[in-house]
């Protein structure tokens, strides 16, 4: 029997997992493959697709607290997130990166960086909605 999950997957928590799943897929364009929601609301399990990669989600506890509002409370962790660079974040290649971008841009991601073109190829630096660090780079 086959495995259907690559041999790495970055498992990242939310304060609003639903609302995370919502903003992801219309943001970055990944693909919900799989929400399973509790009675109180909290996303206990979420799976979304981006190209051939797969992250899972969820929300923890209600105490939990995103990067975002992390930051917004302890000094040390908004001094850790002076630099546009992914700070414990995710990269995704895409097909398209300035379209990707634009949509990102469009759907209110905060923009790390703009696009660049180096040795590595073309890329952008982005936080999501909760400040979970992206990096998306074209193939």
């Amino acid at each position: 029997m086959s495995n259907p999950y690559p041999a790495v997957i970055p498992m990242l928590a939310y304060e609003n997992g639903p609302a995370a799943m919502d903003w992801l897929a219309r943001a970055f364009g990944f693909r919900e493959r799989a929400r399973m929601v509790g009675d109180d609301g909290r996303l206990s399990h979420g799976e979304m697709e981006a190209g051939s990669g797969l992250i899972m989600l969820a929300t923890p506890s209600p105490h939990y607290h995103g990067p975002k509002r992390h930051r917004d409370e302890c000094e040390a962790a908004s001094r850790w997130s002076e630099v546009p660079y992914i700070v414990d974040g995710v990269l995704v290649y895409v097909e398209d990166v300035a379209e990707h971008f634009e949509r990102a841009q469009n759907a209110g991601a905060t923009i790390l960086s703009p696009l660049e073109e180096g040795g590595e190829g073309k890329r952008y630096r982005a936080e999501d909605l909760e400040g979970h660090r992206w990096m998306f780079m074209q193939k």
